[in-house]
């Protein structure tokens, strides 16, 4: 869908309201430059920008595909293609939405190509149009302002994400367990930024080399340069912060995992206590619940019952006592150590009778 196609000269635009592309394609030719803006073109709206510009295949294949890193290429015909990774977030999803825009780059027009819903132009070209003395400049005026949009949105991005992160940080250090999956979406939304971010930095630096912008534009985009380190330093300590936390949030786990332990083992400590107790009432209760007909007929009164009673726990325990101590007084036999075998003692080195003296 093309959004807004325009005509500027001499820092001004020339007319209200977009064009058809095939007008657009003759004020090419006539001074100044086009600003042609499309956002999520099908295959046959693209092709027809192609037929119309004379676009190289290679460059609308590009600006068809989403990238994760943002790249920049020279075609032989002079037309450069930048592509950029957007960035908003989201509030009441708590997550970052991402977006492309694929600018075409020429002497006489400007062709840009949004995908994603974060990738909004308005505001740069309305800035850039109350700018008449940068829109002078040409169509590389429309890259500072493009540019300078996309790294200020950076900026709200990098400071939602260093809100989630102490949220993060206040529990995990507070002693209780953070959720891992929620540190780990953390992460890989920083990293996915990072991408977004970090490349840019080469494509800014390889074009302020080489002197492509006027020497007008070239003080802005050092500007943008300079808030891109900066976005792009901040980005990297999140990145390491939130490996440090996940860290710290795995730690907190081991911790928590080890008082189950002991509050376990100390349950098994009580239970083993109370069997311990209850194992001799089992004995009694064993053995004089067998209906065998001698032991009936013989436990005549509560005498004979306390000596069967008696003989029957204390012969067992006896038995226990003499087997460990029969045990004890008969350790494992030692490890044989490895047995090392010395060397024959060095002989003296003999000096042959026919060698010469030293000093001789």
């Amino acid at each position: 869908m093309i959004v807004d196609c325009a005509h500027y000269r001499d820092g001004r635009r020339q007319h209200e309201g977009a064009m058809p592309l095939e007008q657009a394609a003759e004020h090419c030719r006539q001074g100044g430059f086009v600003w042609l803006g499309v956002f999520e073109p099908g295959p046959e709206e693209l092709r027809r920008v192609r037929e119309v510009f004379g676009l190289h295949e290679l460059a609308v294949e590009d600006a068809r595909t989403f990238h994760l890193r943002p790249k920049a290429e020279q075609y032989e015909d002079g037309t450069e293609l930048i592509i950029l990774r957007t960035a908003r977030y989201d509030d009441e999803r708590e997550e970052i939405d991402t977006g492309e825009i694929s600018i075409f780059l020429a002497e006489h027009f400007v062709i840009t190509v949004r995908q994603g819903i974060a990738s909004e132009l308005h505001e740069a070209r309305s800035r850039l149009e109350s700018r008449p003395e940068l829109l002078k400049a040409g169509s590389a005026s429309t890259l500072w302002a493009i540019l300078d949009q996309v790294v200020d949105s950076y900026a709200p991005v990098v400071e939602e994400l260093e809100r989630d992160i102490e949220q993060i940080e206040a529990t995990v250090f507070s002693g209780a367990v953070a959720p891992t999956e929620r540190i780990y979406f953390l992460r890989r939304e920083a990293t996915d930024f990072y991408r977004a971010v970090h490349p840019l930095l080469a494509v800014l630096g390889r074009r302020l080399q080489s002197g492509k912008s006027p020497a007008a534009l070239q003080p802005y985009i050092r500007d943008v340069h300079d808030h891109l380190l900066l976005v792009n330093e901040e980005v990297a300590a999140q990145r390491d912060l939130l490996t440090t936390v996940l860290e710290a949030n795995i730690a907190v786990i081991s911790v928590e995992q080890n008082k189950i332990n002991l509050r376990q083992s100390a349950t098994m400590e009580r239970l083993t206590i109370l069997a311990s107790v209850f194992l001799p009432l089992s004995f009694v209760v064993g053995f004089f619940g067998q209906n065998f007909e001698w032991l009936v007929s013989h436990i005549t009164g509560f005498s004979t019952f306390l000596v069967l009673t008696l003989c029957g726990m204390l012969l067992p325990c006896l038995m226990l006592y003499l087997w460990l101590r029969r045990r004890r007084g008969h350790p494992p036999p030692p490890v044989p150590a490895t047995t090392v075998r010395a060397l024959p003692p060095e002989e003296p080195i003999r000096r042959p009778e026919h060698d010469v003296p030293l000093g001789g």
